[in-house]
C-alpha cells in the first residue's frame, strides 16, 4: 500500500443501506405493497434480528394510491433500520365502496405478519403511518384492531393490530368534513355514492360508521396516537384533529399533537421540523 494514501473504516454490519423489494402482490384482489429493507449480510436475512415495520398509506381521497409519493422520506427509516411498507388499496373511483380500502389495508397488515420470518420483520412492532385519507386509514385500523367486521378470508388467523398510529391532517369526523365541503362548494352526489353507496338516506349513518371520532369507546385500549395537522389546511379542517384529540383524551388514551403552523394540506406542511417529530416518535416507540 501506498504510504500516504489515507484510509477508511468498512461497515460489516452494513448499516444505514436499504434495499427496496417490489412490488410485491399482497392480496388476492390484486393489491401491492412496496417494502423497503435494511441491508442484511451475504442477503441472508435468516440470521437477521427481526427490525420494526412502518406500513405507511398515502392519501388518495380513498382512490388508488402513489406508492412511489413518499419513498425518498420513508426510505431513510429503512437505512435507520426501519421495514417500510408502502401500500395500494381498492379506489373507491373504480367501484368499491367504503369500507374496502379499510379491508384491504388490514390484509396488508397481516400478510406482513404471514411473511415475517421471510424478511426478517418484527410481527409485534408494526406502527400505522398515513397522510389525508391514508391517515383516516391508520386511525381506523388503530381503533378497529382484529376487528372481525373488516376482515376479508385472506389470513384468516394472523392479527391485524397496529402497535402506534401517525396520522397527518387525515379525516376524523366525515359527517362534519362532507357538511363542510357542502357549504363550502357543494359536495357531488356522485362522489358520496361512489364512497357510501347509492342511498342517499343511509350516508350519514355511513359517515358516522367510518370516523374514527364515532368509533372510540372510554376505557378501551388503544395503541398510541400521534396527530399533525396544518392549521391553514383547506381541504381537511384542523378541527377535524382537534375533535379526534379530545375524544381520545377523553377516552383515556396516549394522544400526542401538534399544530403545523400555516401549514396547507401537503406541500408545505412537511417541514424539517415535522419530520423530526415523526422521527422521534418511531424512534422512541419502535427501537
Amino acid at each position: 500500500m501506498i504510504p500516504e494514501l489515507m484510509h477508511l473504516p468498512m461497515n460489516p454490519e452494513l448499516k444505514g443501506q436499504a434495499e427496496l423489494i417490489g412490488p410485491l402482490t399482497y392480496s388476492r384482489n390484486g393489491q401491492k405493497l412496496i417494502l423497503m429493507l435494511p441491508w442484511a449480510p451475504k442477503d441472508d436475512r435468516t440470521h437477521r434480528a427481526p427490525c420494526p415495520v412502518i406500513l405507511f398509506v398515502q392519501g388518495s381521497a380513498w382512490t388508488f394510491p402513489n406508492l412511489n409519493y413518499e419513498i425518498p422520506m420513508l426510505s431513510r427509516y429503512a437505512e435507520e433500520g426501519f421495514a417500510v411498507a408502502t401500500v395500494t388499496h381498492r379506489s373507491i373511483a373504480d367501484g368499491f365502496p367504503f369500507p374496502a380500502f379499510l379491508e384491504d389495508v388490514k390484509c396488508a397488515v397481516r400478510f406482513l405478519r404471514a411473511h415475517a420470518a421471510q424478511y426478517a420483520l418484527d410481527p409485534e412492532r408494526i406502527a400505522a403511518f398515513g397522510t389525508s385519507s391514508g391517515g383516516h386509514t391508520v386511525c381506523m385500523l388503530g381503533l378497529t384492531g382484529d376487528d372481525p367486521a373488516f376482515r376479508t378470508a385472506e389470513y384468516p388467523d394472523v392479527s391485524d393490530s397496529v402497535c402506534s398510529v401517525i396520522s397527518c391532517f387525515g379525516p376524523t369526523d366525515l359527517n362534519d368534513l362532507f357538511a363542510f365541503y357542502h357549504h363550502r362548494k357543494g359536495e357531488p352526489n356522485e362522489w358520496l355514492a361512489s364512497a357510501f353507496g347509492p342511498d342517499a338516506d343511509a350516508w350519514d349513518e355511513q359517515m358516522r360508521r367510518y370516523s374514527p371520532t364515532a368509533l372510540i369507546r372510554d376505557g378501551q385500549p388503544y395503541p398510541p396516537f400521534l396527530l399533525l395537522h396544518g392549521t391553514a389546511d383547506t381541504v381537511v379542517p384542523v378541527r377535524q384533529m382537534d375533535a379526534l384529540y379530545t375524544r381520545l383524551k377523553e377516552a383515556g388514551a396516549k394522544v400526542t399533537a401538534w399544530y403545523v403552523d400555516g401549514a396547507e394540506h401537503e406541500g408545505n406542511f412537511w417541514s424539517r421540523e415535522v419530520r423530526i417529530v415523526i422521527h422521534n416518535e418511531l424512534m422512541r416507540l419502535m427501537l
